[in-house]
């Protein structure tokens, strides 16, 4: 809980000491959320080192957002001439879009969304502009084509960034369907011409990715761009938007969950209390120790195993493990 109480409550890390700063960095670091400390932390009393490490990584985020923005626009650069909607998902979207979520947010690849009928177009310009594929074994690259909410991610040879190229949100397997063609149309087109979800769809895809796909790893900064997302929109209208894309119990669990970490004290938007189930995802999204270990095996593994159960049919499930057991070989 040490992270997700200096994240709500910066002021709370005025009593920590030395051990208290190495122990909340480790565990944001682990979370990947080292940026997002940094930028909460920002004017508060701190032992030199601290104060010097994440003043280190303030500039990484901010160098880790011009290079997410950069690889933004050169996809956009190459895919503008097709004349297909591109959308920009999870942390480059905050970004773009000068959102709360994405201040310090660590940003890896490159994520969009395109329409699945121009998927073959959006790959050969890709390929064509310097994009290599990362994927060279063909059950690996078959799996995906046919399964999976997206292409087999791609690698730029020069500039070695990561894109990965959506047609939906979640895998085409996956017990739920939302209405891509109604977030795309939906999106909303920034001033450079890129365009982002609509911001009650920028929450949907948040949820769906952590609570409807996933074993919860990296939880807590989902929930934290899931809390910061929140301020951006009313939630009667959330809730109606949540259930056209039949997502509305994921939504109800991540507004539940998102108050209990990071505003338990919020009163303008009073959600229920933590479900039985949402104990265990409290659980899941909190297990690490002091150090930014892993912690609580079973917890995980039960998490790892719903994420599997979550995606595949079980007959399809236990074929795709049977496959990619016999390519791994018996230990």
């Amino acid at each position: 809980m040490t992270l997700v109480r200096a994240l709500r409550d910066p002021a709370s890390t005025a009593a920590l000491d030395g051990d208290g700063w190495t122990a909340l960095i480790a565990m944001a670091r682990a979370e990947q959320m080292a940026g997002t400390l940094a930028r909460r932390v920002t004017g508060i009393a701190k032992p030199p080192a601290a104060d010097c490490l994440l003043t280190a990584t303030l500039a990484s985020a901010e160098q880790g957002r011009i290079a997410a923005l950069w690889e933004a626009e050169a996809a956009h650069r190459v895919l503008a001439l097709l004349g297909v909607p591109v959308v920009l998902l999870k942390g480059t979207a905050y970004v773009a879009a000068g959102l709360q979520a994405g201040q310090g947010r660590s940003i890896g690849d490159l994520d969009i969304l395109v329409p699945r009928a121009s998927l073959d177009a959006v790959e050969a310009a890709l390929l064509a502009a310097g994009w290599e594929w990362v994927k060279p074994d063909p059950y690996d690259d078959a799996y995906y084509r046919h399964w999976m909410h997206e292409l087999p991610p791609l690698i730029h040879r020069e500039r070695d960034r990561m894109i990965d190229v959506h047609h939906t949100i979640l895998p085409l397997t996956a017990r739920i369907t939302p209405d891509i063609d109604a977030m795309i149309d939906d999106s909303v087109t920034l001033g450079n011409g890129l365009r982002v979800l609509s911001r009650e769809d920028m929450v949907l895809h948040s949820v769906a990715h952590l609570f409807a796909d996933g074993d919860l790893a990296g939880g807590l900064r989902n929930l934290w761009d899931i809390h910061c997302l929140l301020k951006e929109v009313e939630t009667s209208a959330l809730m109606a938007r949540a259930r056209h894309h039949g997502l509305e119990r994921e939504a109800a669990r991540a507004m539940r969950l998102a108050q209990a970490l990071y505003s338990p004290s919020e009163v303008e938007k009073p959600v229920s209390p933590l479900t039985l189930a949402d104990r265990l995802y409290r659980r899941r999204l909190l297990a690490r120790d002091g150090w930014g270990r892993a912690t609580r095996p079973l917890t995980r593994l039960a998490f790892y195993i719903r994420s599997h159960w979550l995606r595949m049919p079980p007959l399809m499930l236990a074929r795709h493990l049977w496959t990619k057991w016999r390519k791994a070989g018996p230990a």
